[in-house]
């Protein structure tokens, strides 16, 4: 499985970088792909690619979705705290 994610939070510090590394970390454990784009306090890093995007069996968390919008079926939206508690909240719907 390839996940991508798009990390963003209201101040674009702590969370944005919480969360991204909570994803990338339960996906290492399950074995999967992952790529994550962080919104934050710098502005966007790691900014994924429309083949990313095309290429992943799951979207996580959107900000400028329009990006997204071929692809909305994939797509799991979350706060960023809630995937820093649980990051196996983004493979429920999965």
């Amino acid at each position: 499985m390839k996940v991508v994610a798009v990390t963003s939070c209201a101040t674009g510090i702590a969370h944005t970088y919480m969360a991204a590394e909570a994803i990338m970390k339960v996906c290492k454990e399950r074995g999967y792909k992952c790529k994550v784009e962080k919104q934050g306090a710098l502005g966007l890093e790691d900014k994924l690619r429309d083949r990313d995007i095309k290429e992943a069996d799951l979207n996580v968390g959107l900000t400028k979705a329009e990006r997204f919008e071929p692809y909305k079926d994939k797509i799991f939206q979350t706060k960023p705290h809630e995937v820093i508690k649980d990051p196996n909240i983004i493979f429920s719907g999965k």
